[in-house]
């Protein structure tokens, strides 16, 4: 603006300064002329003040345009002085907005509005691999970062709306190709810029390099992808939960469907019901246990316990989890898997290797095993216990008569007769074949004859089916001993029972013969 106007004020200066001049010559002209006829007569003394008159006329226009010169250099010499530090001032001004451009660590360029790069910073180079010679005013650079025709002519096309329709842009995204043919995601805020006169000259465009944090961004998509697949397939449910007494769930997999019959959205932040209200009643306290235990160690908890399903089956499940921590809060993470079918099996391999797998009874290994706490216990309290040895009479005839199913269905049904007539701290066995054995704690020498005997006429009585229209009658003979008048060990029990089974046997069987006393 200064430059423009320097001219015009000199051509006034000159004008004013002309004027004055012409308009003093004048005055002086005419003014001294009338004076000098006023004042002189003599012709030859006019000549003389008339000189004179013209000489002091030119000292007083040479002093007034020394003045006035003098006056005006200085001005010009204020003004030029003030043009080159302003001029200064704008030089830095440009080398300081270049040096920021250039050590930006931002990509920054300008584009003029026939699309040619104007600006081209450091940044820019390196995220680009093309230096700011190769791209300045050159159309190509556009073939270059976008090779593909279609996808060129989409960005053309964008940058254009820009400049010509001011639009803006924030975060829009593009994928470039390097001089090295890499690959890079660019998001890019771009406006145009106007100039002091407000006229379209461009636009200017940031751009931030991307590429790394969308490859994070892709894997840890992917990461959560295979882990909701992984959770979704898991034969259970994955689950964030607060340590509280419902045990309210933060996040539950879709998984919890199919384990307890319940929507996740239902057990979310306890919203139709809690985790902790499945829970079978008798685990409860044990499963809060074993995960206090587990806390104070700072180590993980494994678990199991039953789960009362929406159906209203009770199903065994196996957690594993620990406790974390997520910013300030506390959570118990893990898994539950439904091992109810494991579980099963096991109980019944427990069962299998503890009894008869014909009658249900304990086997003669677990009879051995229990025999052994009764008789320490017996020993320890000095109270009595009694041993009954009990054998099915003929049962080999039945057998060869009606078939060792039919053998088989007169155990069952004699060893739930004695069950269900036992108290319930007795037991029964099977010793083995068609002998079974019955343990009766508390029970002296007298009052197990006598159990026997109501036994051996209760079997007596009993008709056996063994098919819809043929029940036999089966008898049975009975030895019994008791601890500790007949032995104090598990042998000489057993030795002195089958004994007086035998006695029984030979007696004419269907009798009861208690045992010898030891000597």
């Amino acid at each position: 603006m200064a430059e423009r106007k320097k001219p015009k004020s000199h051509h006034f200066t000159a004008a004013i300064i002309t004027s004055i001049y012409a308009v003093t010559a004048v005055a002086w002209i005419f003014v001294s002329d009338f004076v000098l006829v006023l004042l002189v007569d003599d012709p030859d003394n006019f000549i003389q003040y008339h000189l004179l008159k013209d000489w002091a006329f030119v000292l007083i226009t040479t002093l007034m345009v020394f003045y006035l010169v003098r006056f005006q250099l200085r001005k010009y010499s204020h003004h030029l002085h003030k043009f080159k530090s302003q001029r200064s001032e704008l030089h830095m001004l440009s080398q300081f907005r270049k040096s920021i451009i250039d050590n930006a660590s931002i990509w920054i360029n300008v584009l003029d509005r026939q699309g040619y790069v104007t600006v081209w910073n450091k940044a820019a180079e390196q995220i680009s691999g093309y230096r700011r010679e190769e791209v300045l005013k050159n159309t190509k650079v556009w073939e270059w970062l976008y090779p593909d025709l279609e996808y060129r002519a989409s960005v053309r096309k964008l940058s254009h709306t820009i400049i010509e329709e001011g639009a803006e842009l924030q975060g829009s995204e593009t994928v470039i190709h390097t001089k090295s043919g890499e690959e890079k995601i660019i998001s890019w805020n771009s406006r145009r810029f106007l100039n002091d006169r407000g006229e379209v000259k461009g636009s200017i465009a940031i751009g931030r390099d991307i590429t790394e944090q969308k490859r994070a961004q892709h894997a840890l998509q992917e990461r959560e992808h295979q882990l909701m697949n992984l959770m979704d397939n898991l034969p259970g449910m994955a689950y964030r939960r607060l340590n509280d007494e419902d045990w309210s769930m933060k996040f539950v997999s879709s998984g919890c469907r199919k384990l307890t019959g319940f929507e996740s959205g239902a057990l979310t932040d306890n919203r139709e019901l809690s985790f902790a209200s499945i829970l079978h009643e008798e685990d409860r306290r044990n499963a809060r246990r074993a995960i206090s235990r587990a806390m104070a160690l700072k180590r993980p908890f494994a678990m199991e316990y039953r789960i009362r399903r929406r159906d209203g089956n009770l199903i065994w499940v196996w957690e594993q989890g620990r406790a974390v921590t997520v910013g300030k809060e506390r959570f118990l993470e893990g898994i539950i898997l439904d091992i109810d079918r494991r579980k099963i099996m096991e109980q019944e391999l427990e069962r299998l290797a503890t009894h008869d797998p014909l009658t249900g009874l304990y086997n003669r290994r677990e009879l051995e095993q229990q025999l052994i706490d009764e008789l320490n216990r017996a020993e320890r309290y000095q109270r009595p216990l009694s041993l009954l040895l009990l054998d099915v009479d003929h049962f080999k005839v039945i057998n060869d008569r009606h078939g060792h199913l039919a053998g088989d269905q007169v155990l069952c049904q004699l060893s739930q007769l004695l069950q269900s007539s036992v108290r319930s701290v007795d037991y029964v066995a099977r010793y083995g074949g068609e002998e079974l054995v019955i343990v009766m704690p508390e029970v002296d020498e007298q009052e197990a004859l006598e159990m026997a005997e109501r036994l051996r006429r209760l079997v007596e009585s009993k008709q056996m089916p063994i098919a819809a229209d043929m029940p036999v009658r089966v008898t049975a003979s009975l030895g019994v001993a008791a601890y500790p008048v007949h032995g104090r060990e598990i042998a000489h029990l057993f030795m002195k029972a089958d004994e007086a089974m035998y006695r029984a046997k030979r007696q004419g069987r269907n009798r009861v013969v208690i045992a010898d006393k030891a000597v």
